[in-house]
Order: structure tokens, then sequence, then C-alpha cells
């Protein structure tokens, strides 16, 4: 299948640059036997008694630092992930790539610390620190807001770009898990006095869930890793939750991919790297239904959304959004889906 099937056009002001000033105010697409146009308040509507609704409880670390060269050109540092203590996978943005052995520094409330490039992975660069580098992003670092969000970090994502469930101990991902960022206290509240149950999977949302597939034909693509947990906990409770008839209800694509990896050999409790890669033509053996904003155009995201629900139906759902103009993207708006049953 030709990448460039997934291309379409998303005019820059459909771009959410800001969240809705209620977490519950953005509106839903709903698609489940008709299609609705509502508000994400209205999501327990479509939640009965003894489903599982499975979030991604992982949180966002500050993931942008600025530095310099030895030589004195600047450099930005973007975070993909921890490696060990002293060791970080990062992307860096500079005029020219630093060498190995390259050093950078940074100069923070007038302190200063160090790294060294000892190495790279494919487009990422491996750095030794001279401090914890955990201490140093946390302290030090900026929200990593995508770069389709033409802005800076300010007050306001501190609280948004982040749901309301995140495990502060879990501050590993460098984007939000976007989905779940709709939710707040009352509407989970809501939801779990219905019988719905809460389930908790951990993905590190890494950097590559920006980058656009290049590959002229999908399967070339090789996509991005990222670190999963799902726990024995969960698994019992989606065993259980399928016995009675149940229904699981995955928030956003992180919860997708880590169900769906646990589940490729048996249902069973998995931690490590998945590189699960879903486009039309996979067969789903875990979620039923799924919470997910709208994604960019040629993105693995969106390619997970057609093998979800069928290709035709997912063209015909974002033309639809664009001309309702639903806001996209992080900041934007939701849908609320059902799997495609041949």
């Amino acid at each position: 299948m030709k990448t460039e099937k997934f291309n379409y056009d998303l005019p820059e002001h459909l771009i959410a640059q800001y969240p809705s000033k209620n977490r519950v105010d953005s509106r839903l697409l709903a698609c489940i036997d008709e299609i609705k146009h509502q508000h994400f308040k209205d999501v327990p509507s479509y939640m009965e008694e003894g489903d599982l609704l499975v979030v991604n409880q992982t949180s966002v670390i500050p993931a942008r630092l600025f530095g310099e060269k030895s030589t004195g050109g600047k450099v930005e540092i973007f975070l993909e992930r921890f490696l060990t203590s002293q060791q970080t996978l990062v992307q860096i943005k500079s005029s020219r790539a630093p060498k190995e052995q390259a050093k950078l520094m940074f100069f923070y409330d007038a302190k200063e610390f160090s790294a060294i490039v000892i190495g790279r992975q494919d487009n990422f660069f491996i750095l030794d620190w001279s401090l914890d580098p955990h201490e140093i992003f946390e302290s030090y670092g900026e929200i990593p807001l995508p770069p389709y969000m033409q802005r800076s970090a300010e007050t306001i994502d501190k609280e948004r770009y982040e749901t309301i469930y995140a495990n502060s101990e879990r501050k590993e991902s460098v984007a939000a898990p976007t989905a779940g960022m709709h939710f707040d206290a009352q509407l989970l509240e809501e939801i779990q006095s219905k019988g719905v149950n809460l389930g908790y999977v951990n993905l590190q949302v890494g950097a590559g869930t920006f980058q656009p597939v290049q590959a002229e034909v999908i399967t070339d693509h090789q996509i991005h890793k990222e670190l999963i947990e799902v726990d024995a906990h969960l698994i019992e409770q989606v065993k259980e939750t399928k016995a009675r008839g149940g229904r699981i209800i995955a928030v956003g694509t992180t919860s997708v991919r880590a169900l769906e990896t646990a589940c490729q050999k048996g249902l069973q409790p998995f931690s490590g790297e998945t590189q699960l890669f879903i486009y039309p033509g996979y067969k789903f053996k875990v979620v039923d239904l799924m919470i997910t904003n709208f994604h960019l155009p040629k993105s693995s995201l969106l390619m997970l959304v057609a093998a979800f629900i069928g290709y035709e139906k997912m063209i015909d759902l974002y033309q639809l959004a664009v001309d309702q103009e639903y806001r996209f993207l992080s900041y934007g708006d939701a849908m609320l889906l059902k799997k495609y049953e041949i």
C-alpha cells in the first residue's frame, strides 16, 4: 500500500495551538453504529457496565535543553529516552552534527554541566552526562511541545500537556499520550460510577511519534521503537472483561500499541521494546473501541486508525472532520471509534 494514500489536506488553521478552556469541552466525533457530533463530556454515554477503559499512565518529562559545542556553536537537545543513570539517547539540532567525543556545554542558573557524544544509534546520539541526566532534564528542561505547535512552551502547558492520571514517578515520555488529555477527574468518576473498570499500561512516547512515514510503500517503513510495560494485573483485567462479554476501550494509539504488543504470543505480561507497526490488514486481538485524536497526514498513527476502522471510513471521517472544522493534533478534538469487523 502506497504511503501517499494516507495523505490529506490539513488546513493550518485547524491545527490546535492551545487546549480548549476545559478538558471535556473538546469536540467528539463518534463513529460507533452511526456518526455523531458531540463533546467529550458525552463519552460516558458510550460505555457500559463491565467495560474496561485502558489508559497510558506515562508522564511527560521536560525534554528540551539548549547548549553549545566547545566551538561555540549552538545546539538544541531533544531527549528520546534514558539509557542508564548517566547516558541518554537524544536528537541534536545544530548547524553541523557533532562528532563522536564532542563535548556539549550547558549553562543554567549559574550552573554548568556537560555531555560527551559517545556514539550514534540511527538518527539519534548517545550522550554521557557529567551529572545525573534525570535531575538535569527535570530541573532545566522545557516542555517538549510538538513541532507543529509553532510556539514555545507556556505556563498553561505545564498542566494541560499532561493527563490527570499521569504517574509522576514515570516521567519518561517526550510527548503526552494526547487522547487522555480530554479526561478530567469528574468525567473519570462518572465513567467508573457506571461500572466501567480502569486499567493502566505504560508506554514511553518517543520523538519518533512525530516522524512521517518516508518510505514510498508503507511496508518498507522502519517504525520507531518504544518501551512498554503491560503488567500481570492488567492482563487479568483484560481476560476477565473478555470472559464476561465486556469491551476493551483503549485511550489513545499508545494504549492500543501496548495492548496489541502484549498479545503477539498469546495474551501475557510484556515489558520491553515494541516495534509493532499496525497498518491496514492487521487483525486486532484485544481492543474493541478506541479514543484518539486526529493525526498528521502520512503518519504511522493515521495508518493504525485506518487498520482499526477500515481505510475508506478513515478517509471519509477525516474529510468530514476538516469540513466541520474539528481541531487537529495534540491539543485538538477527539474521535471515538469502533473496530471494523469484516
